[in-house]
């Protein structure tokens, strides 16, 4: 698509966008790329056609440390009211059992948290960052935005990744190239249970490759007769500096109690905790 029809295709994202506003409309930021662009596009519709935007984030032991700096970073940059509530998935059994639903339960709080948010501020719409380079994965946390009517206008005027970093980079907003960043959760292999603190374990352990110069990463727990390990994914270019801090990186992670750290020679892969 050229620039000229992506454009084309923006504005008519803007108008629907305006419409939902006009409503009063809580959008869900994780501090990732493509919610973070809904922000964007649904305050520009507020400045344009008017109504109410709240930004919401929600916040629990799942999300990684460096998120919550780029969300405030971000809102701050676009100059949306935004608003954080603390989610209390890592606390529902249904969520620490780590099964194929995970992610439903984890949207399923983050839905129930952007309904009262919305009564709170008078807003009748609620919209969330789901895409249509989406819609070819399995995402159970889509069921549970259909079941509470969440909007998704990402999808519904079929932006794709790439045209909404496209349009994030020529707007010149900083989360243009900001890798892909799930929940902490996402790195514990399905069927191992998560806890806190090998959330904490898990984001302070991966602080120590991001500090290193790493980009795009994951560091997943194992489970072997009881003990954990790591293995790390990386892009093949980054698996030398992957080397170079080894020796940090597994020293820290035996004083946390894991019998050792892999790297994954056959380099990142998005889904790689459900292996």
């Amino acid at each position: 698509m050229n620039t000229l029809e992506l454009h084309r295709k923006y504005d008519m994202l803007e108008e629907t966008l305006g419409k939902y506003t006009a409503d009063g409309l809580v959008v869900a930021f994780s501090g990732g790329v493509d919610s973070g662009f809904l922000v964007w596009a649904a305050e520009e519709a507020r400045r344009k056609f008017g109504g109410k935007v709240v930004a919401l984030t929600t916040n629990s032991e799942s999300m990684p440390h460096h998120d919550i700096e780029d969300v405030r970073r971000f809102v701050e940059r676009v100059g949306v009211r935004h608003i954080w509530r603390e989610s209390a998935e890592v606390d529902n059994p249904d969520y620490v059992r780590n099964d194929s639903l995970r992610c439903y339960h984890c949207k399923s709080e983050l839905f129930t948290i952007a309904k009262e948010v919305a009564a709170e501020n008078d807003c009748t719409r609620i919209a969330y960052g789901y895409s249509a380079s989406d819609k070819s994965d399995v995402r159970p946390g889509h069921r549970a935005a259909l079941e509470n009517d969440i909007l998704y206008p990402l999808a519904a005027h079929d932006f794709t990744k790439e045209e909404i970093r496209e349009l994030m980079r020529v707007n010149g907003l900083e989360l243009y190239d900001k890798p892909s960043s799930p929940c902490l959760s996402s790195r514990i292999m399905r069927g191992v249970q998560i806890t806190k603190q090998e959330l904490k374990n898990v984001d302070e352990l991966e602080e120590i490759l991001r500090k290193g110069g790493m980009r795009v990463f994951r560091l997943r727990v194992h489970d072997i007769n009881g003990k954990h390990f790591l293995r790390l994914e990386t892009l093949p270019e980054e698996m030398p500096l992957a080397i170079e801090l080894k020796e940090e990186l597994t020293a820290e992670a035996k004083k946390l109690g894991y019998i050792w750290v892999t790297l994954d020679l056959d380099g990142y892969k998005t889904g790689g905790g459900t292996i």
